[in-house]
Order: C-alpha cells, then structure tokens, then sequence
C-alpha cells in the first residue's frame, strides 16, 4: 500500500488529543475502595505505531495481562495518533501509562518533570536499551553520504521522532545540509512508510529505524533484500522507554515500575500463562526479549543532540 505522506507537521495538538477523548479515568481522580491502597479501577496504556499498523494493541496483550493481575486495576489500551497527542494526556490527566520514543520522553520530562521511565525494552537478556537511526536511499540512487541528501525531497517521520527526525537532523547538520532548507523535508507518519516511499521513489532519501530496514519490511514482503541502501549510521539512541504519568499514585507506580523490570519479558510471560510459549510471545511493538529498568539518565544523550540541533520541537510541542 502506497504510504501518505505528509508535507508539514503532524496535526495540532488538539486534534490530536480527539484520538483520546475516550481514554477514561486516571490513576488519581478514579481510586477504587475495594482494592488496596495504590491501585486503581482503571490505568489507561497508550501507544504510538511506528508502522501502519491494526494490531499494536494485540502486541502488548500478554503484558497488559499481567499488569491487570499485578496492580488489580483493569488496563484499558489506547492506540494514539502521534506523540504529541500521548504527551499532553498524560498532562491532562488521561493517560497514566505510556511508551515513548526517546525524543518524545525527553519532551513530556520538560513538559511535566513528574512523568517518570521505569523500563525500556530489549531484545535479549542481558543487552542494553539502545538502538540506530538509518540514513536510506533506493539502490540504486548514487547517494552515498548525507551529504548527497542536499537538494533532495527527505523523508522524515515525525517531528518527535527521536531517530525518524531528532538524530537524522543531527546528522544532516554534521554533514552541511540544513535539514529543513537545504533539503525537502516531508513527514511521512511512520517508519514503515519512510522507508516505502523512499523505495517507491516518492523520496529521494529518507530515515527510519534499523530494525524496520533490516527485518521487519522484509520479512512482511514490502521490501526487497538490498532494495534499499542504508548510507549512514547514527549513534546508539536510548532504547524508547515506557513512562509513568506524574499522578500516578507511588505506591501504583512502583508496582508497575516492578512488573515492567522484572516480569514484562517473554519468559516471565509465557512460564505464567500470559502466552502459549516463548517463541509465540509478544511484548510490544518492537517484539523483543522484554523490558528492563531504566532512568532518566539514559536520555541525556538526546539532549545533548537537542543542543546540536536546537530544534524548535525540542523545546515546544507542535
């Protein structure tokens, strides 16, 4: 399916937050007095595709199993429509659960310092949180650098896309190419549709994370093995965290905070009955090992790449 692409920001703000207008009630304004202290009637989990995608819900069922046995409260799923829209409900009081990208955490932190990261997700044991932003071309193209991006149309994904904008922007900067007039920029909405429109052609170049170019498109069919040509590298990012919003009751949050770390993994899961094994498990969109307990520090690292970039988004929503 030939991906929309989008020529300017994602939508408003308010628009956005439409997408949540069902979220329910929060951690705080909803406490239940039948169950203990810190736990809550309903917690509202939220999440934003990085692909077009039906089924981001069904990825983080086993884990949103055992998150209702482990808090008591009922774990009600929200599939958002971009980061912005995730970041101002959990200000708002709507959303007490969240995942992140990395860039998008660091924007919620400034925006409300309370909002915490309790994990990241790994795909083994063992392994650090951290991943890499791809620099794409078609083949065939003769691009070889990013600095070939110049006078280009760029695919991009969002504008709070830790490695579809932040990095890639970096990286421009590093090569001489202002990544918003020494190029063409356009926002295609996902990952998975950067790198399909620039393998159809509709861009010249574009970014989008490892995995999606060296798995996921591929194994789905929608990409050719060396169809694309990946021409930079950045960086190890901070794996994208899941973040607790900042009334989140802290006896509740440091039982969620627990059960991420220590039982949101595939052997954890499928040895309690949450899956049917191991290998059929599922605990999230990126379909690794699990989740392990990270910090704020982490992050540090996309600031520090806000200050090379001093990008607008880095300071303000859209």
């Amino acid at each position: 399916m030939t991906p929309t692409l989008r020529r300017a920001a994602v939508a408003g703000t308010c628009a956005a937050l439409f997408a949540l207008t069902a979220c329910g009630e929060s951690a705080v304004e909803s406490p239940d007095s039948s169950r203990p202290s810190g736990s809550a009637q309903t917690l509202v989990f939220a999440a934003v595709p990085s692909e077009e995608s039906t089924s981001l819900q069904q990825s983080y069922a086993s884990v949103i199993a055992m998150l209702e046995r482990e808090t008591g409260a009922t774990v009600e799923f929200q599939n958002a429509t971009d980061y912005a829209a995730v970041i101002e409900g959990m200000r708002a009081g709507q959303i007490d659960i969240a995942t992140f990208g990395p860039f998008s955490y660091v924007l919620a932190k400034g925006q409300d310092p309370g909002i915490t990261p309790v994990a990241a997700s790994v795909d083994a044991p063992g392994e650090e949180p951290g991943y890499q932003s791809y620099g794409i071309t078609a083949a065939d193209s003769g691009i070889t650098d990013l600095a070939g991006f110049a006078g280009r149309t760029v695919c991009f994904v969002d504008p709070n896309s830790t490695s579809g904008f932040l990095y890639p922007s970096a990286g421009l900067i590093e090569a001489g190419v202002d990544p918003a007039a020494g190029v063409t920029p356009v926002f295609a909405g996902g990952h998975d549709a950067s790198a399909l429109a620039v393998a159809s052609g509709q861009c010249d170049a574009g970014f989008a994370y490892d995995t999606i170019v060296d798995t996921q498109l591929i194994e789905t069919g929608q990409l050719q093995p060396r169809q694309l040509r990946t021409v930079w590298r950045s960086e190890t990012i901070a794996g994208s965290p899941v973040a607790l919003a900042s009334d989140v009751d802290p006896q509740l949050r440091q039982t969620i905070a627990d059960a991420f770390a220590q039982k949101a993994n595939v052997d954890y899961l499928a040895a309690n009955g949450f899956c049917a094994s191991a290998a059929e498990c599922e605990t999230g969109e990126e379909r690794g090992w699990g989740w392990v307990a990270v910090d704020d520090a982490l992050y540090d690292g996309v600031r520090r790449v806000c200050d090379v970039t001093e990008a607008e988004s880095c300071t303000s929503l859209d």
